[in-house]
């Protein structure tokens, strides 16, 4: 069983930055591909970004691709999405999510996801 907390969520004007933090419990961090998802008031759960075990491989959605950037830390056992240049249109809940990495499984559907944390708000003002 693994245990996810998401950190960091806020407001912040669009152009602004945050950082969110996701602190897994467990004693095989390394091996799980973690990921980031987000769901808006009325919308479905979208992806964000993944990274694999590996740290060099990750995954971005196009729309945050080349202003999020998803890291790890396995020491810490913790994984980590930075956020700048915010647009009001990435105003969600963000979600962490977790599943022992199998290179034969994408990492971008939440349907392969086995665990969840319970979510943090950002919220982009224009």
């Amino acid at each position: 069983q693994v245990q996810l907390v998401e950190s960091g969520g806020g407001l912040v004007q669009a152009g602004g930055s945050l950082r969110l933090s996701c602190a897994a419990s467990g004693r095989t961090f390394s091996s799980y591909a973690m990921g980031w998802f987000r769901q808006a008031p009325g919308k479905e759960r979208e992806f964000v970004a993944a990274i694999r075990k590996s740290e060099a491989r990750t995954y971005y959605a196009n729309s945050v691709k080349g202003r999020f950037t998803i890291s790890r830390d396995n020491a810490k056992n913790t994984v980590y999405l930075q956020m700048n240049s915010l647009k009001p249109e990435d105003t969600a809940v963000y979600y962490c999510a977790a599943r022992y990495d199998r290179d034969s499984t994408g990492v971008t559907g939440p349907h392969v996801y086995d665990y969840w944390g319970q979510g943090t708000q950002v919220t982009v003002s224009s």
